[in-house]
């Protein structure tokens, strides 16, 4: 998995964080019921080509468990194979099965193929028709 995430780093273009953090992060991760990594092969027997993060919280609003999406990457070599769309219908079952009311992520609207995706797996930008709902972070 953290292979992966090192692949997803790197194809975005960043130096941070080290390969050493991810593992470690990773493993931390993995310890942590609320995190599930979700690996896809082309092939059974394969290598993964594919890692999809998800993390679970209560939401309030719902009064149930939200699903955030938080990394979803298939290497270069293995994209249009159909781990990508694969990855998102597991990361929507497991958050069924954990009784999830939704599940969110964020995409930049650089990576016209992962919006794709995303609105392929029935994505919407917006909690109502015709709205765009905006991830706003600040940085401590």
């Amino acid at each position: 998995m953290a292979a992966l995430l090192v692949g997803f780093r790197d194809w975005m273009g960043r130096d941070e964080p080290s390969d050493e953090s991810l593992l470690h992060g990773v493993s931390r991760l993995i310890e942590d019921p609320q995190t599930e990594y979700l690996l896809a092969a082309a092939a059974s027997g394969d290598r993964p080509a594919g890692v999809c993060q998800l993390r679970f919280r209560y939401g309030l609003w719902h009064e149930a468990t939200d699903c955030w999406l938080e990394d979803l990457y298939v290497s270069d070599d293995a994209r249009g194979a159909g781990l990508g769309r694969a990855l998102v219908d597991a990361a929507a079952d497991r958050a069924r099965v954990r009784g999830c009311a939704r599940v969110e992520l964020d995409v930049s609207e650089a990576n016209p193929a992962a919006l794709a995706l995303y609105e392929a797996g029935g994505f919407a930008t917006g909690k109502d028709p015709g709205t765009r709902d905006l991830l706003m972070r600040l940085p401590l």
